[in-house]
């Protein structure tokens, strides 16, 4: 590989750490840079020729690099230092003696479905939209900082649905499906399954279970009542929604892509302990 990038956790002093031995102990190419997953602008510019991503630090790491990886298709490897590390592939302990592989291309190509979010706002004769915002876990509209429920309508191609009286309706994709969702109470997809999941949280009226939908749905959810609300795509864009904004979320044209030496039944083998459960017998 030509081009290498290092995107690390900045909150982790190891995180900093680890990559700084990746950079000198492995053969990497003289044009390898490292960078803190906060500077996304910087990101971007760096990316431009980059054949690979490694990534330092846990999910919300992957989540920030994605923003820039999965635009032009550049492929990641994860190395966790979080918790649950559900995107990521190695461990610290192996990730010196493993990466060769990925650099080498001894591994399969891993593709996870994102999704597209637009906000659209103004009267009927003056709207403005701001947007495309593109999440590889979950687009999540929630209450503002005033504790009440937002009152949200909501259609499924164009066929209204319900009204939601909730804490907060999430929109997640496989991908995402084991976490915030999965933490209310939502299904877990396939990872490699395009489609969405639509969850509320603490409903006080309309739906209250999980709703599987297709990759090819397009949902519009507008914020009724009088109270503000957040949108938040991946947990890094938060945007300020007043009554009467739509936010339309779809399929994204982007694809993340990460480089796997496991089998994709791994997931599977991995699932209990990542989310702490003993397996009878072990």
């Amino acid at each position: 590989m030509k081009n290498v990038g290092i995107i690390y956790n900045g909150r982790i002093p190891e995180a900093l750490d680890l990559s700084t031995t990746i950079l000198h102990d492995l053969a990497l190419p003289e044009d390898t840079w490292v960078s803190p997953a906060e500077n996304l602008q910087v990101l971007r510019e760096r990316a431009k020729e980059t054949e690979l991503v490694i990534t330092v630090g846990g999910d919300g790491t992957i989540l920030r690099a994605a923003q820039v990886t999965a635009p032009s298709g550049i492929p990641m490897v994860g190395i966790n230092m979080g918790r649950l590390g559900f995107m990521t592939e190695l461990q610290v302990n192996e990730a010196l003696e493993k990466l060769p592989l990925y650099l080498e291309g001894e591994c399969r190509m891993e593709e996870r479905y994102m999704l597209q979010a637009q906000v659209i706002w103004g009267q009927p004769n003056g709207e403005h939209d701001d947007g495309p915002f593109h999440a590889l876990n979950d687009v999540v509209l929630a209450r503002g900082a005033v504790s009440r429920v937002v009152i949200i309508s909501g259609t499924i191609d164009g066929a209204q649905m319900t009204t939601f009286r909730a804490d907060a309706v999430i929109l997640s994709t496989a991908t995402g499906s084991t976490g915030y969702n999965l933490a209310v109470g939502g299904p877990i997809l396939d990872p490699a399954s395009d489609d969405m999941v639509l969850k509320t949280v603490a409903a006080h009226m309309g739906l209250s279970a999980g709703l599987v939908l297709n990759g090819g749905t397009e949902v519009v959810l507008t914020l009724e009542g009088y109270e503000k609300a957040t949108l938040s795509v991946d947990g890094y864009v938060d945007y300020t929604l007043t009554p009467g904004d739509r936010v339309v979320v779809k399929q994204s044209p982007y694809k993340a892509k990460f480089l796997r030496a496991n089998p994709p039944s791994h997931f599977y083998a991995t699932l209990t302990r990542r989310l702490g459960f003993s397996i009878r017998g072990q």
